[in-house]
């Protein structure tokens, strides 16, 4: 049986809670270290395959903007998937967004990363 339930981030797995602090700081080497060489990573419906083609897209997004990031939430849903919760305000369309970054582990490498609109 899935259960759903809410974490502090220091309760993250550290494949997750790396990820994320390289990607708040747009650290996209580094968050590319906690990804599997097949990865799969899904942004507000654009595919992109295979570590070097997600390390581009981690380097490029959203840099002609400027926003802050702040986690308000994490989930673990079983072994392999865990959700967290970000809010961006900046100056991109819309000035604040609240996005769920889902995220499937096969071992210490994220396999698969969907990032969509909170509750999507």
């Amino acid at each position: 049986m899935t259960q759903k339930t809410d974490l502090p981030s220091d309760r993250l797995p550290t494949t997750v809670s790396g990820f994320m602090a390289a990607h708040i700081s747009r650290d996209a080497d580094t968050a590319s270290s906690f990804l599997d060489e097949d990865v799969t990573v899904v942004d507000q419906d654009e595919t992109f395959r295979g570590r070097e083609q997600v390390q581009a897209f981690l380097r490029d997004a959203g840099f002609e903007f400027e926003y802050t990031t702040e986690q308000i939430g994490a989930a673990r849903v079983d072994d392999e998937h865990w959700v967290v919760t970000v809010r961006l305000e900046g100056t991109f369309p819309g000035g604040v967004a609240e996005l769920d970054y889902r995220f499937t582990l096969r071992g210490d490498l994220i396999t698969e990363l969907v990032i969509a609109n909170h509750g999507g």
